[in-house]
């Protein structure tokens, strides 16, 4: 399929995992594709996967909205403007509010939350010219709690009411805003949990697919949203959970 022939695509946090997968998906169907991420080194290395006339890496804080800001100013200089924003890029932090450092508590805000708001803001106003979309990375954590995960939890459903809330302010000036909310997904930021096999077979007991996603699976659904497919989808927060969200909490039978 080249579903997004011509159309230009920023992924955040492309360096790796979901993003990583996010952006080959969109470079396979035709899209002209802009990698960010703070991993420079990481980052160029996907680059140099991907076909180079249509590849654009650029080192990037997303917590830093001048930062974004040029981002967005590079891709439109080099592809002629901007049709689908992916705000991917996250961090997480373990503990409960008693425990959580303050910086750990400020920094995941920043990211997973205020970078999230500084693509939109700095994406939407070239996204209006072309009635382009922006699809935010939530989690099911932004859905519902995780045990000792204040700050991810507390980021992640921000992004989530966020994601809603632009979905209104935007969609009649024809500005689709969606999110995808994983959960257990195979990433560098859950390595050291997947290897763990006891908490691996605690999440198996939850998972009705019985396996954790890999960022293709992610992909997929993400390219959907951008897509004309989804062109009446507009302000969901769409679980790709492998199930997770359709258990009442009760342990099985």
């Amino acid at each position: 399929m080249e579903r997004f022939k011509d159309k230009t695509v920023i992924v955040t946090g492309a360096a790796s995992g979901i993003g990583r997968g996010v952006a080959e998906r969109f470079s396979r169907e035709g899209a002209n594709v802009v990698l960010c991420d703070r991993e420079a080194d990481a980052l160029a290395k996907v680059g140099q996967t991907l076909p180079e006339a249509r590849t654009l890496t650029q080192v990037c804080d997303v917590a830093d909205f001048s930062q974004v800001q040029a981002l967005v100013k590079a891709a439109v200089d080099r592809f002629g403007g901007l049709d689908v924003m992916v705000n991917n890029a996250g961090i997480a932090a373990d503990g409960n509010a008693l425990e959580v450092s303050m910086d750990d508590w400020q920094q995941t805000l920043a990211v997973d939350l205020g970078g999230v708001f500084h693509g939109c803001r700095a994406a939407l106003p070239e996204l209006l010219k072309r009635r382009g979309s922006i699809i935010n990375t939530a989690s099911v954590s932004g859905l519902a709690a995780d045990w000792d995960m204040c700050a991810y939890n507390a980021a992640k459903g921000g992004v989530v009411n966020l994601t809603r809330s632009l979905a209104l302010d935007f969609g009649r000036q024809g500005v689709r805003i969606n999110a995808v909310c994983p959960s257990l997904t195979r990433t560098g930021m859950t390595e050291d949990m997947l290897e763990d096999q006891a908490l691996v077979d605690k999440f198996m007991e939850r998972l009705p697919l019985g396996r954790v996603a890999e960022p293709a699976d992610i992909a997929g659904v993400v390219a959907f949203l951008a897509s004309d497919d989804a062109r009446f989808v507009n302000g969901v927060n769409l679980p790709v959970d492998g199930g997770v969200m359709a258990s009442n909490g009760q342990p099985p039978m």
